[in-house]
């Protein structure tokens, strides 16, 4: 039997933010220990996302990761045009984070180090990576 009235049709659809709660992983240790939440959860899930290969895993969605393992080898031009793409593009994904901006650049040999400002809705951090 199908309920009579669209009183469920109609309802309003409110969207809550989630909590960003998470398990805190200590790579010293090699360990996992407390909960975190807030900005250091963010800053874990970026450098969780920059150091996971994009499609390599099947438990993360397609939608997890960066694809920054393909810039090994290219020329340090190709390189700087194309990792603002792909750091913007990978870090996006999380609902957390509203912009990647300050992106600079230092080559030293066959690596480069790339420092870039996060911007979340708990606040704003500065990362490095190296690739």
């Amino acid at each position: 039997m199908i309920p009579a009235g669209g009183s469920i049709l109609n309802a309003p659809v409110e969207e809550q933010q989630q909590p960003s709660l998470t398990w805190k992983l200590d790579l010293e240790n090699k360990r996992i220990t407390q909960m975190i939440d807030g900005l250091e959860a963010v800053k874990q899930a970026v450098f969780v996302i920059l150091e996971t290969e994009r499609f390599q895993y099947l438990i993360y969605s397609f939608d997890f990761g960066s694809e920054l393992q393909g810039l090994i080898g290219k020329s340090p031009l190709f390189v700087q045009s194309e990792i603002r793409r792909l750091i913007k593009e990978a870090l996006l994904q999380d609902d957390r984070i509203s912009d990647v901006q300050n992106i600079t650049f230092q080559t030293q040999g066959d690596s480069m180090l790339v420092e870039f400002t996060v911007v979340s809705v708990f606040g704003n951090f500065t990362m490095t990576k190296e690739v």
